[in-house]
């Protein structure tokens, strides 16, 4: 097969899902699967509602609209705040979207009753990571003034933490978020049907809590791609961690000198050079680089060390592996590494497992 090449369980995937859904729905939470890192893949999506996820959120209108194409039916999220620019595709692909600013609502107001649609939308609060999020205090007024936009309906409240400063989503910023979301609920007179606490980092609360409050909902991406959360980077109990695996060619084994010489300035990406260490290394070179993947994301077999990476090789100290050209290496992979590699049009995707055909749920909101 090609390479290099992510291989990808869908099984792996779909128990994870599942796992997290059986572990959350206890609690009263759904689990909205997050495709942003596998660029919309209609096998993964499949995979994850498969698993019991009750939606699909994406950062990329882009890849929403694939999933529409492909035949996937189940309530879609953007989970990035919208462009003006592509605010007509953003109500075509999207039955919700996390907004901040007044201006977008017009504009989404405006493209909603273009369509002879409802769209709806869920209000982002700013609690403390400093991401997207409108402030606090202001978030129930601006409430108020979503039913008077024709073609918009408040579905609810939501936050992200921990993706800018690491910000823990601790029970402190839940129970904020449940207090403003009753104060719209007395505004508005009806009951906000999303509560969007957050993504895998929500995870140890969630799990832990005693008290959720209000919120109904997360947003999953990496717990279930990775089987890791993102705070610590830990493996979650009961989760498979082998959903990816990156796969690369050997195309040069060479054992040389560990320590350059000569004169030296920063490296191609504009590194400091490290002079290395006297000796000798068994050194490989994969044909993958920086342009295909975060070499500070990839974790190969044991007994091997990532030495470097250029924009197309990558130098491996593989000790006392025996490993000759043409051969295979394989890494594991963090989030950072995953969502560079499944973007490289150079890295081929083998899925395998993929439940056929693509499933289907209903809409959990009535009305839209």
């Amino acid at each position: 097969m090609n390479a290099p090449r992510l291989d990808i369980d869908l099984d792996a995937v779909d128990h994870n899902t599942r796992t997290l859904v059986d572990r959350l729905t206890p609690r009263g939470i759904r689990v909205t699967g997050v495709s942003k890192a596998t660029l919309g893949s209609p096998n993964v999506v499949a995979a994850m509602l498969r698993g019991g996820a009750s939606g699909i959120g994406d950062s990329r209108v882009e890849n929403l609209a694939r999933l529409r194409a492909a035949g996937v039916l189940a309530p879609f999220t953007l989970i990035r705040s919208p462009m003006l620019s592509q605010v007509d595709d953003v109500v075509r692909a999207a039955d919700f979207s996390l907004n901040t600013e007044a201006v977008m609502l017009d504009a989404l107001s405006a493209a909603a009753v273009r369509q002879r649609t409802i769209h709806a939308v869920l209000l982002m609060v700013e609690l403390g990571d400093l991401r997207e999020g409108v402030d606090a205090d202001e978030v129930v007024d601006m409430a108020g003034t979503v039913a008077r936009r024709p073609g918009l309906r408040l579905a609810g409240l939501g936050t992200n933490l921990a993706c800018r400063n690491g910000v823990v989503p601790d029970q402190g910023k839940m129970d904020e978020l449940s207090g403003l979301v009753e104060q719209v609920e007395s505004l508005v007179g009806h009951r906000l049907t999303v509560v969007s606490g957050g993504n895998s980092a929500n995870l140890d609360w969630a799990l832990g809590t005693d008290d959720v409050g209000r919120i109904d909902e997360l947003r999953l991406g990496e717990s279930i791609l990775l089987g890791t959360e993102p705070l610590h980077r830990r493996p979650i109990d009961g989760l498979r961690t082998d959903a990816f695996t990156l796969k690369t060619e050997v195309i040069e084994v060479k054992t040389k000198v560990a320590q350059s010489w000569g004169e030296t300035a920063q490296t191609a990406f504009g590194h400091e050079p490290n002079r290395g260490r006297p000796g000798f290394v068994r050194q490989a070179i994969a044909a993958i680089g920086r342009q295909d993947v975060d070499p500070d994301g990839i974790t190969p077999p044991a007994g091997m060390a990532v030495l470097a990476a250029s924009s197309d090789h990558l130098v491996i100290d593989i000790g006392d592996h025996e490993v000759s050209v043409g051969d295979e290496i394989s890494f594991q992979l963090d989030y950072s590494a995953l969502v560079r590699a499944m973007t490289s049009p150079f890295v081929s995707k083998n899925e395998h497992g993929a439940p056929v055909p693509v499933p289907t749920v209903a809409s959990r909101w009535a009305g839209l």
